[in-house]
């Protein structure tokens, strides 16, 4: 069967045009056996778009959630999009402080909260009208949502450029930005996708991400609705239940973790994975040596791709072609991706220079939320978002990401890209993963600095690791330190939060 032909213009449409197909199509079943199908989720949308009407909800408006992950809570996204409001997903993990910051940024109509943090959310006294919603189906949004009309809403006015999401950077650069994301933005990214990934109608997604966060809800989520298929909706990631899901599905997407767990379960091989056509990996790098065990043990080369908050997808491996371990694959349709130098701007042509990441395409942003001097900088003139990431194209044309810029490490006047002393540690017997990172230093500026995580049965230490690498690499990119831990500080979609060891080993080489 064929995708759905969508519209490159609005998300909406989607669901419209499965509801005149098939009303009766199964879209998601969640981990204890409740079924929604098309028609009743967008029948659960109407209800929950009308209950934020009766709060006063009105186009235009910012609708913040800080909630678990269910059904509910991807309906209560699409209602916004019917009422053409800006859906502003919180991570789960934020704390009061920061939570306090988003409200008062954003400054949204409505905060919708679990049950058991209202009083502390209460406690900020923002403007917002704060509901409940639980991981239960309960709440007061529900409430108001059961006494409301499932009637269908008067179709959206606006056109694509329309703020559909607002969307939080981590902020490890200084204070959290709003991505303002635009309803094309969604739709052409999705769009894209669905073609490129070859999603139909039979297609079963296993979803175990979070839902507050681009991979969970714009890639997985609207990738299926883009595409009339299904989900396997799991309220979270169990590597055992997983094993148990997977015979049922016939794609699943992933963080590199999720995949490490899973090849950590003896029950996992080719049998378990039968029915499936495709592993999507995203949200951090994958490590080479997980791609390659990952194909042994099953039979699949993961397919890797590389996206943001402000961008959506920019790149992915082919579904019929090379998938490269270590790369994130060629420009998605529709793209444009370059390489320029970072301080100049001026564009790098050569295949496999190394330089800043910057992206120009409908998939791109409309800029910061209440932030124009900062969207100008980070825009050059011609268009093209200027991403942060440094990377190179090689002569195939698959990118590699060699790290953020700010990663970037800067010793003694030359330059060392953390990814490529990672790949060589990475690659010694015992090692499991490493981050490098770059510490104040007396005399260089910056001290090359390797954070290793070993195997228990490992014998390694400090020298040992540098005499390996003496062989491997040029002098001033060996690790002045090299300093084992149990395990590397992840923040919940799985990235190495190297600002965190930054932190930890800023004095390490204090005299």
């Amino acid at each position: 069967m064929t995708p759905i032909p969508p519209s490159p213009r609005d998300p909406l449409h989607w669901l419209d045009a499965v509801l005149r197909r098939d009303p009766a199509r199964l879209l998601l079943r969640t981990g204890d056996g409740r079924t929604l199908t098309y028609a009743q989720f967008d029948q659960l949308a109407n209800r929950i778009a009308r209950a934020l009407q009766s709060q006063r909800v009105v186009t235009g408006d910012r609708v913040a959630a800080q909630i678990d992950k269910s059904p509910e809570a991807i309906a209560l996204y699409i209602a916004c999009l019917k009422l053409g409001a800006a859906f502003v997903p919180l991570n789960t993990a934020y704390t009061l402080a920061e939570l306090d910051y988003f409200l008062g940024d954003a400054d949204p109509a409505v905060a919708v909260v679990r049950p058991d943090t209202l009083a502390q959310a209460a406690s900020l006294g923002k403007s917002a009208r704060l509901l409940t919603l639980g991981a239960a189906s309960d709440g007061s949004l529900m409430e108001l949502a059961s006494r409301s009309s499932e009637a269908a809403l008067p179709s959206f006015g606006g056109d694509h450029s329309a703020l559909a999401a607002l969307l939080y950077t981590s902020g490890t650069t200084g204070r959290s930005k709003g991505a303002m994301v635009t309803r094309g933005n969604l739709a052409s990214n999705a769009v894209t996708l669905a073609d490129a990934w070859r999603f139909t109608e039979s297609d079963v997604l296993l979803h175990a991400l979070p839902i507050f966060h681009v991979h969970g809800l714009f890639v997985a989520v609207n990738t299926v609705l883009a595409s009339g298929s299904s989900m396997l909706f799991l309220s979270r990631f169990d590597a055992r239940d997983i094993v148990q899901q997977l015979p049922h599905a016939t794609v699943m997407m992933g963080v590199p973790t999720f995949y490490t767990r899973l090849l950590d379960q003896p029950e996992f091989d080719r049998d378990t994975v039968r029915n499936l056509r495709l592993f999507v990996s995203g949200s951090a790098p994958l490590l080479p040596e997980t791609h390659r065990e990952f194909s042994r043990r099953t039979g699949h080369a993961i397919l890797e791709r590389y996206g943001m908050s402000e961008t959506l997808m920019n790149t992915s491996n082919p579904y019929a072609g090379e998938r490269l371990p270590g790369s994130v694959g060629p420009t998605l349709p529709g793209v444009e991706v370059r390489i320029a130098d970072p301080d100049s701007g001026v564009v790098l042509t050569e295949a496999d220079a190394v330089g800043m990441i910057e992206v120009h395409g409908p998939n791109v942003f409309r800029g910061y939320w209440q932030m124009p001097e900062k969207t100008a900088q980070e825009f050059r003139r011609d268009g093209f978002f200027i991403t942060g990431d440094l990377g190179r194209i090689d002569r195939n044309g698959y990118v590699h990401i060699v790290g953020r810029g700010k990663d970037l490490v800067i010793t003694g006047g030359y330059n060392v890209y953390p990814i490529e002393v990672e790949a060589e540690i990475d690659a010694l017997p015992g090692v499991i993963e490493s981050a490098v990172i770059g510490v104040p230093h007396p005399d260089f500026g910056e001290g090359v600095t390797a954070v290793v995580v070993g195997r228990r049965d490992a014998q390694l230490d400090e020298s040992a690791v540098r005499r390996a690498l003496e062989q491997r690499l040029a002098n001033f990119k060996l690790p002045k330190r090299v300093l084992f831990v149990d395990e590397l500080p992840r923040n919940t979609m799985g990235k190495v939060q190297k600002n965190v060891l930054r932190e930890t080993y800023r004095d390490l080489y204090r005299p």
